[in-house]
């Protein structure tokens, strides 16, 4: 009997450390730190210190829903009413969504970029990969309503992890933007995880993503089946540009497919040539603008 409880008590203590390292990886994603990301982006000429630093903007402390600050910026080079919103990828920074905000400068817009929680200069102690991103991007959006009033006229651009939860918010709080650009979103966390264990850590991931699942819910209050774009996708009416790496091996092209597939309504696909993850830019910078430029004539301004 003594020697069956402690087989249990193993077996118990095996489960839990596999559980908390798993989540201890999730949640507490090694991350960059801004300096780290201006200088990568300086470096291959996406971030020009001198024009960033002309162009007129103010830095603003939104309060999340959880209790911490959300550190953004709100640029304003126009006098206009269209706003864009750019959410970055995880581990990254706002200084990363400055290339995509330029893009939307350059064709008349004022932009907001911001650190997610946990990231750069925003409090938040875990990540969560959209589940509680989307709260966080939704004071945001609520907080420039109010701010510029009902005559706003909304896009947000999302990076990875900030398309995800940018579709999320879209397809789970409240459709309010006028379009959409998802820029290699992962549709399913829980099938994206299961896909990178088998590559990272060469894991049975039918075994070990139950695992990882329970402890989330133990330890952050949420579970893998909550963060899935693909489905709520069906919710979401205004137009959406998605877009993905046809040579992306970190979040599968065939996700970002299967979200243009189920989306109805106005919706357009760009499938980049060259570049890996949330290089599409950066790898087919013309294809890229193109494709932005088709979609705003096409699906957003089309009378």
């Amino acid at each position: 009997m003594k020697r069956a409880f402690r087989y249990l008590f193993s077996f118990i203590v095996f489960l839990a450390s596999i559980g908390i390292y798993l989540t201890n990886r999730l949640m507490f994603i090694k991350k960059l730190n801004d300096v780290e990301v201006v200088k990568r982006e300086q470096e291959a000429g996406r971030f020009v210190p001198l024009e960033f630093q002309a162009l007129p903007k103010r830095e603003i402390s939104i309060p999340s829903p959880f209790g911490y600050s959300l550190n953004t910026l709100l640029v304003e080079p126009y006098q206009t009413n269209q706003y864009v919103i750019i959410c970055h990828g995880v581990t990254q920074t706002k200084t990363n969504s400055v290339k995509y905000m330029n893009l939307f400068l350059e064709r008349g817009f004022n932009a907001i970029i911001y650190d997610h929680r946990r990231h750069g200069d925003s409090g938040g102690k875990t990540t969560s990969y959209g589940y509680y991103e989307k709260f966080d991007l939704k004071a945001v959006i609520d907080w420039l309503r109010q701010e510029k009033g009902p005559e706003l006229f909304l896009g947000i651009h999302g990076e990875s992890m900030g398309a995800a939860t940018m579709l999320m918010y879209a397809g789970m709080l409240e459709d309010g933007a006028n379009f959409y650009v998802a820029d290699c979103p992962y549709s399913d966390f829980k099938e994206q995880l299961a896909y990178r264990i088998k590559e990272e850590v060469k894991l049975p991931p039918h075994i070990f993503v139950p695992i990882a699942d329970l402890f989330l819910k133990m330890r952050d209050k949420y579970s893998l089946r909550d963060i899935a774009p693909i489905s709520v996708i069906e919710n979401i009416k205004s137009p959406v540009l998605f877009i993905h790496s046809r040579k992306d091996d970190f979040i599968l092209p065939w996700m970002t497919e299967a979200l243009y597939e189920r989306k109805s309504g106005p919706k357009m696909l760009f499938m980049a040539e060259s570049g890996l993850h949330a290089q599409s830019l950066n790898e087919n910078k013309e294809d890229y603008e193109k494709a932005v430029d088709e979609f705003l004539e096409d699906c957003v301004f089309k009378k």
